[in-house]
């Protein structure tokens, strides 16, 4: 019976099959924010002489990080009295599901995508921006002076970060002629955006880092300031889903950067080319994944004043005349 309705109703099936891929992608994720967390505080470990997780699990501490969200899961779900207990529900959803919508538009091999959307870089931004209504929810439902202040913080930096994100990427636009991410990857066949777009890749990276509200912007948070910010009344389950929102934009945003400037999972200039494209897209992912760890182990933390200035009088005017450049250079070259 079930055969025969699948065979009448082939939308049926391919609806089935992209929902069990998508599930598929979601375990594949989640495993990465569980292994990704446990290969962050091992390298932070190692760069500041100390050890990392090195009990549970055996020397390298495998199963640290599924301890830690097993205890997660298990913990009392308080919520505080006098906060708005409907948007302090809803606000830990509407900051993850955005970063796990965007996955779907974003190209990991040739035959491995789950929309190619004519606007994908534009779906990818619009989507994403979302998440900050999540955040600015969470502080205001929490009925806390901390979590207010940390929901205001990470609304103004999230949006401040997002324009010279957004004009760095521009460039990138030109030079392919096209918002299309499988199209953006192909123009890059004979040369990589990262070189040819060295100071639009520098702004989208630090841009990125204060998208991902990562050291050295971790403003909203600042744990030693606002007492954990903007999820400072939050436990259990729901602050995970804060933290997993995170990690999943972690895991978008490095794949972003991958197809941008890297080329995505095309060979460097052809060379190597009979190695699957999957190999150089998870070479070139953990490279860059590698970056936003090494860096967040290096700087300190901003000022709240310095952040935004560096956002709007730094970042803004360099991406502003990296387009006037990129265009001169596209009208006299190319």
């Amino acid at each position: 019976m079930i055969e025969g309705l699948l065979q009448s109703n082939p939308g049926l099936l391919n609806f089935i099959l992209f929902f069990l891929l998508g599930a598929v992608l979601l375990m594949v994720v989640l495993g990465f924010v569980t292994y990704g967390i446990l290969a962050e505080r091992k390298v932070m470990g190692y760069m500041q002489l100390r050890h990392g997780p090195n009990q549970v699990g055996g020397r390298w501490g495998l199963l640290q990080t599924v301890a830690d969200v097993l205890k997660l899961l298990l913990k009392e779900d308080v919520i505080p009295k006098l906060a708005d207990r409907p948007l302090f529900i809803l606000a830990p959803v509407i900051a993850f599901a955005p970063s796990f919508m965007v996955l779907a538009t974003i190209p990991f091999t040739d035959k491995f995508q789950f929309a190619d959307i004519g606007v994908g870089l534009l779906y990818y931004i619009a989507v994403s921006g979302l998440t900050t209504i999540g955040v600015m929810t969470g502080g205001w439902a929490s009925n806390n002076k901390y979590a207010l202040l940390g929901g205001m913080r990470a609304a103004a930096q999230m949006i401040s970060y997002e324009i010279p994100l957004v004009m760095s990427v521009l460039g990138v636009i030109l030079l392919s002629g096209s918002l299309n991410l499988n199209d953006i990857v192909a123009a890059q066949r004979h040369g990589w955006f990262i070189l040819l777009q060295p100071i639009g890749f520098i702004i989208f990276f630090i841009a990125s880092v204060a998208e991902l509200n990562r050291t050295p912007f971790d403003l909203p948070e600042a744990e030693s300031e606002l007492v954990a910010g903007y999820h400072v009344e939050y436990s259990g389950f729901r602050w995970a889903f804060f933290m997993l929102a995170e990690y999943v934009y972690l895991f978008a945003m490095t794949a972003l950067v991958t197809v941008l400037f890297l080329g995505g999972w095309t060979a460097p200039l052809g060379v190597l080319s009979f190695i699957p494209g999957a190999v150089w897209f998870a070479l070139k992912f953990s490279i860059v994944l590698f970056m936003y760890i090494w860096l967040r182990v290096t700087f300190p933390r901003l000022r709240a004043d310095q952040l935004m200035e560096f956002a709007w009088k730094v970042l803004l005017p360099v991406a502003l005349a990296n387009i006037f450049l990129t265009a001169l250079i596209k009208t006299l070259f190319f």
